[in-house]
């Protein structure tokens, strides 16, 4: 028991805390004493609101991006991760690529590239390098990423280096830009798009022709040899004499996709194979003389005419002896006429 308390005691001098102050006495100067400080979250409202957000911003990001989610929205004909991005309610980039290098999109590329606030020397030397790429949705192939990976590589060193003041960089999503690519006569990606000329002049490279390597574009671009490419210049290009047919054609096309991204893919299976049925039967409709060989062969089927069947019984010998009477009664009148 002795041994119990002589423990206990020790224990209490090792400890140091002090609970209560001693308070002011007559005499000693005022002091404001701060008190300890509060943890986090605990009685300010702003950190427990802020681990909050972050907290369900996690869980909203965590079921949004799960993949079953995601395969069940895209049955369904749906981006939820795109969607979600667009509203905020995911902090998840709508896009893999770099932010800093602005997306071109129908709506927003007259007011960025064609009423352009720019001075006469400006105007004459801006330049537009915008590469039209696949690579945001999974049916984009590895030639779009390794592409998208040495513009934005590219992209970098241009602003490092900061040599290429002129130069404008953008990126077209392939799949989601209908109009641009269809006037402008782009039916294949990946593909670079030099413009200038607020638009009007268009200049059209292929990445294989450039045999892409570390360096090979950012010397593209520093020697000017994009210049002496010769720019498209047909009757279908901009200012040419047909450009209104690409012009219109470029407006039902996206017309029409705008409507048709709006409906579940599902659907769009279903009315396809509908379509195509129709179609087929009706390429591989009879003509009017099968029509009528065909109803001529269902008659006969259906009323067929009765043969003359021929009979094989064995005759009796009266009805025998009495067809060669009545055959020999008639030679016999024969003769007396």
């Amino acid at each position: 028991m002795k041994v119990f308390w002589l423990s206990l005691i020790s224990l209490s001098f090792t400890v140091n805390g002090q609970y209560f102050s001693e308070g002011w006495k007559p005499g000693q100067a005022v002091t404001s004493e701060s008190s300890a400080p509060l943890p986090t979250g605990v009685l300010s409202g702003t950190g427990h609101s802020d681990d909050s957000q972050k907290s369900q911003q996690l869980s909203v990001d965590g079921i949004l991006n799960s993949p079953w989610i995601s395969s069940l929205f895209a049955k369904a004909g749906v981006n939820i991760s795109s969607i979600a991005s667009t509203v905020g309610l995911s902090s998840k980039a709508a896009y893999p690529w770099d932010p800093r290098i602005p997306l071109i999109t129908d709506t927003n590329f007259d007011d960025m590239i064609v009423n352009e606030e720019l001075t006469l020397e400006e105007e004459r030397n801006r330049t537009w390098l915008i590469v039209v790429s696949t690579s945001a949705t999974n049916k984009g192939g590895g030639i779009s990423q390794f592409v998208d990976r040495i513009f934005d590589e590219t992209y970098n060193e241009t602003l490092t280096a900061g040599d290429l003041p002129d130069l404008r960089w953008g990126r077209i999503d392939y799949l989601n830009v209908t109009y641009l690519t269809t006037k402008w006569g782009v039916w294949q990606a990946p593909t670079f798009v030099i413009l200038q000329n607020r638009g009007q002049t268009l200049r059209f490279v292929k990445p294989q022709w450039l045999r892409l390597h570390e360096g090979a574009l950012r010397t593209f671009l520093t020697t000017g040899m994009f210049n002496e490419l010769p720019p498209w210049d047909s009757s279908f290009a901009p200012g040419g004499s047909n450009e209104y047919i690409l012009h219109y054609m470029a407006l039902v096309l996206m017309k029409f996709y705008n409507v048709v991204i709006k409906v579940p893919g599902w659907i769009m299976y279903i009315a396809s194979g509908s379509l195509a049925s129709f179609i087929i039967h009706l390429l591989h409709r009879p003509t009017k003389k099968d029509e009528v060989k065909g109803q001529a062969a269902s008659n006969n089927t259906h009323n067929p005419v009765a043969a003359p069947v021929a009979d094989t019984s064995v005759p009796s010998t009266a009805a025998a002896s009495g067809s060669t009477a009545t055959a020999r009664q008639v030679k016999q009148r024969r003769s007396k006429k």
